[in-house]
């Protein structure tokens, strides 16, 4: 599933190609994806200006010129691939503008969504409202996790991920942030000390900001817009390398399973008893 990283690079590549142009047609092939597409988009997006891209958690957002807010999510599989010749039948919408771009949304597992929303209605929307704080926001420190994981015995890497709490950091980047902080993924999040939450966040936002510079990690599905692959994946230092030694003190990583995700750490580096 593509993460946070991945979809800011989607996000980015769209507001590079899009910002400024108008739909000039959009053909929409099926009914659905994960829920019912909005009621004549088509119609909707015809002529409209995109003035403005955002994102939020996984969610990115075209503002467009009359006050709606597209909303894209890729869900498991989904992919936003510019130009190029048509991807068959999980080509479920296409999206042509007035200066020729095409955009394609390919779907193979249809657990993707595309809403219509507007400015005023954005924050109450079903798909945002609840969502956790945002890991490269402002706002988002050591403070704001002791706050999110007081009094919570779940591992600390499940409260990472967990969407009402932060929204966005994925597996690959929970892990790859805790063994930074050599931090024990198991640890109870309620008992990790403020100063190595302070160190956590660092870490997440870092892990977080160098897979964005990369192009986030293509692993399965993911590939950026433009059809180039990320190359974060060859950045891992954990993740996804079971049996072989730790970077850092060669002792194989570790494979364990939490919350039905694998979790990969060094049981030497992340050994250290961080708990009050």
């Amino acid at each position: 599933m593509p993460e946070l990283p991945e979809v800011e690079t989607m996000k980015r590549a769209l507001e590079l190609r899009l910002t400024g142009r108008r739909f000039a047609q959009t053909i929409q092939r099926r009914p659905d994806l994960r829920w019912p597409l909005p009621a004549q988009l088509p119609q909707r997006l015809a002529g409209r200006r995109v003035e403005a891209f955002g994102r939020r958690a996984k969610y990115i957002q075209l503002f467009l010129d009359d006050g709606q807010v597209v909303l894209l999510h890729m869900g498991m599989s989904g992919r936003l691939i510019f130009d190029g010749n048509p991807q068959g039948a999980h080509e479920h919408l296409t999206f042509s503008f007035d200066d020729g771009t095409v955009l394609r949304f390919v779907d193979p597992r249809r657990f993707g969504a595309l809403d219509l929303t507007t400015v005023e209605d954005l924050p109450r929307h079903r798909l945002l409202a609840g969502l956790g704080m945002e890991p490269l926001g402002n706002a988002f420190s050591g403070l704001e996790l002791a706050d999110a994981f007081r009094n919570r015995i779940v591992a600390v890497k499940l409260a990472l991920m967990d969407q009402k709490l932060v929204v966005g950091v994925g597996n690959i980047y929970a892990s790859e942030a805790l063994f930074r902080t050599r931090l024990n993924p198991a640890t109870p999040a309620g008992a990790v000390p403020a100063a190595v939450l302070d160190l956590l966040a660092e870490n997440v936002r870092a892990v977080l900001g160098e897979a964005i510079e990369a192009g986030g990690s293509s692993l399965r599905d993911y590939v950026q817009a433009d059809g180039e692959l990320g190359s974060f994946q060859n950045l891992f230092k954990v993740y996804d390398r079971a049996g072989k030694p730790c970077l850092v003190c060669e002792t194989p990583i570790v494979r364990s399973v939490q919350g039905n995700r694998a979790t990969f750490f060094c049981t030497r580096c992340q050994s250290i008893d961080h708990a009050s």
